[in-house]
């Protein structure tokens, strides 16, 4: 179990009463107690593994404390997965959903467990690198997502999660003003790209299931072939809207070696480590060859993911900022933000990926 830790100070379970749950709900559990572990990534929904005599299953739940009206929704997340997992194998199984915030303070669902690598900012010791593995795994990423934005959300029974029509005026003024409630400091190269979102708003294609934080990280790899996915994960931001949107801002993730250092700095990843991974360009030639759609205003798009991603990192740093998190990891984040709207910028005034 290497990849899980023991559950840190302040997040732990009632493993009795989550173990009474289980065996409510779950016929032909093994005897014996329950160990519960912490998958230690990810800093939205806290991830517990569950284990009983080698069985095993994963737990999500709400961070602890108070959390936004309507934000960190369980219950949505396992309908998405329930319905999604018939028509799309990757997303995991879900067990059940539970309300009964007595169990253990918050409502929670238990999924199956899917093992497999995360590869993160670097390969697994003792992984051969090659050029034809650093191509194969690009090729799966994006052919991963063309699977998703092939799934049909009425056959799927998700139609009811998002709202297409005019999904990227929200995107767009969402962000917007998510970036003005969160900024702690003038960034030259945040209006301009503002006033340039709003005013460029491109016509969405027809709308699909969107994963919405789609990303090499997010995805479970065969450890016999890193070429093959396992699972897809964390589809906590799921909906339905334009398939190029989440295009987008997966490619805002999708860092290459000739990006700038401070760039690559900014979410380190894997993808940046050898000249054989696909470049943005290359990855939004295949999704256009795999899709069938019209790519040509891809731009818009991956400025907007930029732009996006920056919002995020500034929403992290402004918790830092207010002393609302020791986490050393986020001190810089405020160099991180300039550095991907300077990025975006660019593009903006120059053009290029």
């Amino acid at each position: 179990m290497t990849d899980t830790i023991p559950v840190r100070e302040g997040e732990e379970l009632d493993a009795a009463a989550v173990e009474r749950a289980l065996r409510q709900r779950i016929e032909g559990l093994p005897d014996g107690g329950l160990e519960i572990r912490q998958f230690p990534s990810g800093a939205s929904n806290l991830t517990y593994l569950l284990r009983i005599d080698g069985w095993e299953a994963v737990l999500r739940r709400p961070p602890f404390g108070p959390v936004p009206p309507k934000a960190h929704d369980m219950r949505r997340e396992s309908h998405i997965l329930k319905r999604l997992h018939r028509v799309y194998p990757l997303a995991p199984r879900p067990y059940f959903f539970c309300d009964d915030e007595s169990v253990i303070g918050a409502p929670f669902y238990v999924m199956e467990r899917r093992r497999g690598l995360v590869v993160d900012d670097a390969f697994p010791e003792g992984t051969e690198v090659t050029p034809g593995l650093c191509r194969g795994i690009s090729r799966t990423v994006v052919d991963t997502l063309v699977e998703l934005h092939a799934v049909d959300p009425e056959e799927a029974g998700l139609s009811d999660i998002g709202r297409p029509e005019g999904f990227l005026e929200r995107q767009v003024g969402g962000w917007i003003s998510r970036w003005e409630r969160a900024r702690t400091e003038e960034v030259p190269e945040a209006a301009p790209l503002a006033r340039w979102l709003s005013s460029h708003i491109p016509e969405s294609p027809p709308p699909t299931i969107i994963h919405n934080d789609f990303k090499l990280n997010n995805m479970i790899l065969d450890p016999e072939d890193l070429t093959r996915v396992l699972a897809v994960l964390d589809w906590e931001m799921a909906t339905v809207g334009d398939p190029l949107f989440d295009l987008g801002v997966s490619l805002s993730y999708w860092a290459q070696h000739d990006d700038p250092p401070e760039l690559q700095a900014v979410l380190p990843t894997v993808t940046s480590t050898s000249p054989h991974f696909m470049t943005r360009a290359e990855f939004i030639e295949r999704y256009a060859e795999k899709s069938g759609r019209d790519l040509s205003g891809m731009r818009w798009y991956v400025i907007f993911g930029y732009f996006k991603l920056a919002v995020i990192l500034q929403q992290i740093y402004q918790r830092w900022h207010r002393g609302q998190t020791k986490d050393p990891r986020f001190a810089d984040f405020d160099e991180r933000v300039k550095n991907v709207l300077r990025h975006a910028h660019r593009l903006l005034e120059e053009g290029g990926l």
